[in-house]
């Protein structure tokens, strides 16, 4: 099995702790979130890890993990930057990652158990930690709603409550080729411009507009993390 991080940005909002360095070598506790990431999808049986790099590529090498580069990251968004990997995704299963989290083993084990085409990891009581991250958590919150059939119904809107969120998008998910596949043909009908300004969330809402695709989802209750700035650097360090 395979598994993609996503790391090509600055982080800008990080200000002038990522002048040097990509967000990913932000350490919590000790150890980089990209160190964090590793040993977990290692423990997890991932056998066969890439990267994709954009922003101060030089600082990612000689970790064994294979390069996928967007020389546009500072153009494009998320998407555009996991379409770097296409071979990798046309080809089989695959995890995917932001690289400003971190997780535990069984987020990525959960996802190697799914037989979804597209499945993600959420967190149902993410309200906890969006509580101590903002003042306002709806000001961060996106809209996460179920099927009854415990599938995703709705992602990435705003929500106007706490009921539309039903639990929070990790930035961990798995594509499989059929499901990278819906991906790329609802990108192929937009606009250059459009494509390049995707996030992953607005693409996954896509997906289940088109209602071709079912997304999956899988709980997760074990210890994680959202670096998006200096407060939740210092958030995580207790």
């Amino acid at each position: 099995m395979k598994a993609i991080i996503l790391a090509a940005g600055r982080g800008s909002r990080m200000r002038d702790l990522t002048d040097e360095r990509p967000k990913c070598l932000l350490e919590v506790r000790g150890r980089a979130l990209l160190d964090w990431q590793l040993n977990a999808l290692w423990e997890a049986g991932i056998d066969e890890i890439g990267i994709v790099t954009g922003y101060r590529r030089e600082l990612l090498a000689g970790r064994g993990l294979t390069e996928f580069h967007n020389a546009r990251w500072a153009q494009t968004n998320m998407v555009s930057s996991l379409e770097c990997a296409r071979d990798w995704l046309e080809s089989g299963p695959c995890i995917v990652s932001y690289a400003d989290i971190f997780f535990d083993a069984s987020a990525p084990r959960a996802l190697l158990a799914s037989e979804a085409d597209i499945a993600i990891t959420y967190d149902r009581h993410w309200l906890q930690q969006w509580a101590q991250r903002f003042e306002d958590p709806l000001a961060d919150a996106e809209t996460f709603r179920l099927k009854p059939d415990g599938s995703l119904a709705e992602i990435g809107n705003t929500p106007r409550s706490v009921d539309e969120v039903q639990g929070q998008y990790m930035g961990l998910l798995r594509f499989t080729p059929a499901g990278w596949a819906e991906v790329q043909r609802i990108r192929a009908a937009l606009p250059q411009v459009e494509r390049d300004a995707m996030h992953m969330t607005g693409t996954l809402q896509r997906v289940l507009e088109a209602g071709r695709v079912p997304v999956g989802v899988v709980e997760y209750s074990g210890e994680w993390g959202e670096v998006d700035s200096p407060e939740d650097l210092g958030l995580f360090q207790g």
